[in-house]
């Protein structure tokens, strides 16, 4: 007994002598996380990730495998080398399980290489995108602090205009020289004191056109077709709104508001049966909530398949399509500055609305025959997300917090007209938002508000500036996914290769002001872009 208590004081002063410090310390578990992880330890600094994720890859290994490139040419560096390890994961015969490499065809397998660079694969299972971001972890020998919450109100500790150190719900305080904000909410630099925006700004804010309230602006085909009517009794003004309708007034065009495009979960289905979970009822599951869905399905919409975008192993990377589908209209407002407890309460609705439009679909008798029998046929895939029954563990968060630092990304910038000095990196995406709101038209029928789709003409430069939070709010901060941006520029830049891109310079620009004991601010531009192509960055078009 006496030897037992002597193991437990020692081992409990080792966990107290542990020591929670690095040269650069990144809060978050996403795709940008890893990759700025991977380039501090590769410059030859010291990095922890303290993660609230318990699994890494943010939506990348959440479910979005169709990834969104628009130009591959302009992905360099970590990004480039990630999709370079899917290519090399589907040249193994082991890794076609369901389906032979030749049925699946040549969907994003081999694309071709450029300017000498590896080959490439842009479509994947979940699995194999978290898979290799364990290996980049494992193989850096990276420490990570999973499930460690930051305390918003009172884990912060600034002196000097810098962070010294964050400190967890679970008590763990970290401290380092720099520090990166890789979350998708961008809640250490909401913590931090460093000023942000949420929601749309009004477009006189930037001179932009295609920002605020975008009413009777139709794009995509996520919009009504045809005149539904929302009321429980159609047509019947009196009886009231079905469910998921606003009754407010859903603005003038360019108006600024509050609103957020909506989250939906990127679902991994299958229609193979041997790995196929049938969609599960969910708990509380209310039919009523998806009767303006019946309408449109009785006015003779027939797109129900047009997103169950294919990858590898027959499954899908399943996403919104039509006026009503996966996207959660309305009901995320709230969530960039809600508690941990809201937010929670937040992504359990949407994951109940969803679960509960996928059991309506395959098994409502009133649904079409033709639809509900298509569905059925379809279910969660049992070798995805296991610990979490096959559903995805993170919710698409397309847009919460977005800082407004030192340069502001806008339309302008991303659709060419203006020059970006100091590139970081390049975007190319079309300027995508999805709706924001649900409402009644003065005609008495229902509409969509806020899906916008307006392509980038050409790949546009990222500046160092919209990383960076303004000198007097914090000088060791570096912000690459909440980055500074309005919010249909975000609509751009927001991809998961950008983000990884982003946080891959965040982390060069953090170690080049550790190395200069300088502000992130002051880092020297020449310094900074020699030493991103070194790492092989594209900073511009060739």
């Amino acid at each position: 007994m006496r030897i037992s208590l002597l193991i437990l004081l020692f081992s409990g002063r080792l966990m107290a002598q542990e020591k929670l410090q690095a040269d650069v310390i990144v809060y978050g578990g996403t795709a940008a996380a890893v990759t700025a992880a991977v380039q501090v330890q590769q410059m030859g600094r010291s990095v922890i990730i303290v993660s609230p994720d318990i699994h890494l890859g943010g939506l990348s290994a959440g479910g979005l495998g169709f990834t969104d490139t628009g130009n591959k040419s302009v992905i360099g560096g970590l990004a480039r080398e990630f999709y370079h390890r899917v290519y090399m994961h589907y040249q193994q015969p082991g890794a076609w399980i369901w389906q032979t490499k030749e049925a699946y065809g040549n969907k994003g397998q081999g694309t071709p290489a450029m300017d000498g660079a590896e080959r490439t694969m842009w479509i994947f299972e979940p699995h194999v995108a978290e898979q290799i971001m364990e290996d980049f972890i494992k193989e850096h020998r990276i420490k990570v602090y999973r499930d460690e919450w930051l305390d918003r109100n009172k884990g912060v500790v600034k002196k000097g205009g810098r962070i010294v150190s964050i400190t967890t719900l679970q008590k763990k305080t970290f401290t380092g020289k720099m520090f990166i904000d890789a979350t998708y909410e961008g809640d250490l630099m909401a913590a931090a004191g460093v000023k942000y925006h949420v929601g749309r700004e009004a477009n006189s804010v930037y001179g932009e056109e295609w920002n605020g309230a975008q009413t009777g602006i139709l794009h995509h085909r996520h919009h009504f077709l045809t005149n539904i009517s929302p009321y429980k009794i159609e047509g019947d003004k009196s009886s009231g709104l079905l469910p998921r309708v606003s009754d407010k007034d859903p603005g003038k065009r360019g108006e600024g508001d509050n609103k957020i495009q909506a989250y939906c979960f990127r679902m991994c289905l299958t229609n193979l049966p041997e790995n196929r979970i049938p969609f599960p009822k969910p708990e509380g599951y209310d039919p009523m909530q998806y009767e303006l869905l019946l309408r449109v399905f009785k006015s003779g919409w027939r797109e129900t398949f047009s997103k169950y975008d294919p990858i590898p192993n027959r499954k899908t990377d399943t996403n919104n399509h039509g006026p009503f589908s996966t996207d959660n209209i309305g009901m995320n407002y709230d969530y960039p500055d809600a508690s941990y407890e809201r937010r929670k309460e937040i992504i359990k609705e949407h994951e109940q609305y969803q679960k509960g439009l996928m059991y309506f679909m395959a098994n409502d008798p009133r649904m079409p025959e033709d639809v509900r029998t298509a569905v059925s046929k379809w279910g969660l895939a049992k070798d995805e997300f296991k610990d979490n029954g096959g559903w995805p563990h993170q919710l698409y968060i397309r847009e919460a917090r977005r800082m407004i630092g030192v340069e502001v990304m806008t339309e302008h910038e991303t659709l060419s007209k203006k020059n970006v000095p100091n590139s970081i990196g390049m975007g190319s995406y079309t300027l995508d938002a999805h709706n924001a709101q649900r409402y009644v038209k003065p005609d008495g029928f229902v509409q969509n508000e806020g899906d916008i789709g307006v392509e980038a003409p050409k790949p546009y430069r990222i500046g160092y500036g919209s990383i960076v939070p303004k000198k007097k709010e914090c000088e060791n901060l570096l912000v690459p996914v909440c980055m500074s941006s309005s919010h249909i520029a975000y609509g751009s830049i927001r991809m998961e290769p950008v983000f990884m891109i982003l946080g891959q310079s965040a982390a060069t620009a953090a170690v080049l002001a550790i190395n200069g004991k300088i502000a992130v601010q002051d880092v020297k531009y020449e310094t900074l872009k020699s030493q991103l192509l070194k790492d092989k960055q594209r900073l511009e078009l060739p």
